[in-house]
């Protein structure tokens, strides 16, 4: 081992888990532009989004000025059920690379939904229980999400209606035994459950389904019955709030041992990952303290800040949701069915769209080969299983630090490990079969999707 001084793992003191989340857009100075009610074209009221969230949700989406928000003591009780989560010096893959670079990483799957996606869960089951609603409603690609929730839900006694897109459904019915073991109810989408399901069935007979048609059904769900509501795993403002205990714990634990990196990546779907690892670095680059690099990375196959427009778009195919600005494809762009599930999302977290408008954030695209082969490499040498989302991060990782072995640069590198990748054999098997396609959208494929953006003055 080189540096003998830093762990392998470091790990905070229980009582070091934060007690309050960060809003980045509060050190913005130019905030993401507000959701607009698709009727008016007017910025959304609290009273407009409150049938479809929680109070006190809303209220955290709407708040561009409170920097930091306290995290109530049932959900920090919670959190030490699996927090804090190590940060991981990856010592063996720098041997393996033969990289002067430094590279750490956030191991954020040490608990049964296998992902980040627990920490929003937990807050936003806690307030649906603290209004005294029913039940909530959500969708799920990769299936992290909704077996976060089920087990947020089963915790503080709410039930649970999770519409699984459809491909994901079928390729990991262990994920969604684990959500039914946690008593939620599974539904493969687009469904005959709902009415904007069986409109994309009418119109897509065929189709394998998108986090965009599942976010429609989920809402219809919601809206639809007294007591319930909808909640959501990535790209709202509350989310990426919540996910900013992942940057916290780690500039908390590489502040320990007076470690500064100069790059910081994470895989990029929805951008609560990305969002929530980079968020207190980026307040610090905000308020002019301190210069990061930070990448976004996403598939070749969905490409939504590599290759789409930053518009206004509903966040849903079958449009019943508000309008927000973001970098997308079109709510009617359906992508190819690839392995990273959590990653087929049509737009971007407007926060993380703004934050890349404005030039503070880079982007790249990956194919699913090259994703694989770095998964592969990473679980030989480090030991764990990644998910094929967080792969997308590691292979970058991977990409920087032999450039620092051709540069000679001694660069510290961090990078997010979201979740693992226990359910994803399929994806693996094809991946050692050696049928794994790498499919990239031709610009017509693409033009498609554009075609549905809305035409409104705030698109010209």
């Amino acid at each position: 081992m080189k540096n003998k001084e830093i762990p392998y793992k470091i790990y905070l003191d229980e009582n070091e888990i934060p007690k309050q989340w960060y809003n980045v857009r509060a050190d913005m100075k130019i905030k993401p532009a507000p959701l607009l009610n698709p009727g008016t074209l007017e910025p959304m009221k609290a009273e407009e989004l409150a049938p479809v969230f929680c109070e006190e949700l809303v209220a955290q989406e709407l708040d561009n000025t409170n920097a930091y928000i306290d995290i109530p003591q049932e959900i920090q009780d919670y959190y030490k059920m699996y927090r804090p989560s190590p940060l991981v010096r990856a010592y063996r893959l720098e041997e393996k690379l033969q990289t002067p670079a430094k590279i750490y990483y956030k191991f954020e799957g040490n608990n049964t939904s296998g992902s980040h996606k627990l920490n929003s869960a937990i807050a936003q089951a806690y307030y649906a229980k603290k209004q005294g609603l029913k039940g909530v409603t959500t969708e799920t690609g990769a299936g992290q999400w909704g077996t976060a929730l089920s087990m947020a839900c089963a915790y503080l006694g709410l039930d649970c209606d999770v519409y699984m897109v459809k491909v994901s459904y079928e390729q990991k019915p262990f994920r969604r035994e684990v959500m039914r073991t946690y008593g939620a109810k599974v539904t493969p989408s687009p469904s005959m459950k709902t009415e904007v399901g069986k409109k994309i069935l009418a119109e897509h007979p065929n189709t394998t389904g998108s986090l965009g048609c599942a976010i429609s059904e989920a809402v219809e769900a919601a809206v639809t019955r007294e007591g319930y509501r909808y909640v959501l795993g990535s790209v709202l403002n509350q989310v990426l709030l919540h996910q900013s205990v992942i940057g916290l714990e780690a500039k908390a634990a590489l502040d320990k041992y007076g470690v500064v990196p100069d790059v910081i990546i994470g895989c990029a779907g929805g951008g609560s990952n990305l969002g929530g690892l980079i968020s207190p670095f980026m307040g610090e680059m905000l308020r002019g303290e301190r210069a990061y690099r930070f990448i976004a990375v996403e598939p070749a196959s969905c490409p939504s800040l590599t290759r789409g427009k930053y518009v206004y778009d509903f966040c849903d195919t079958g449009m019943v949701t508000p309008l927000a600005k973001m970098y997308t494809l079109g709510s009617g762009f359906i992508p190819s069915a690839n392995h990273a599930g959590g990653l087929r999302y049509h737009g971007m977290s407007p926060v993380i769209s703004e934050l890349f408008h404005q030039g503070l954030l880079e982007a790249c695209s990956v194919e699913q080969t090259a994703v694989f082969e770095a998964a592969e490499l990473f679980a030989r040498e480090e030991g764990i299983l990644p998910a094929p989302e967080s792969a997308h991060a590691i292979r970058v990782a991977m990409d920087e630090a032999l450039r620092c072995k051709e540069t000679g640069e001694e660069k510290t590198i961090l990078f997010g490990l979201t979740g693992t990748g226990y359910f994803d054999m399929v994806a693996y098997e094809k991946f050692n079969d050696g049928v794994m396609n790498d499919y990239i959208p031709s610009d017509a494929d693409l033009e498609e999707g554009f075609a549905g953006i809305p035409n409104i003055p705030q698109n010209k």
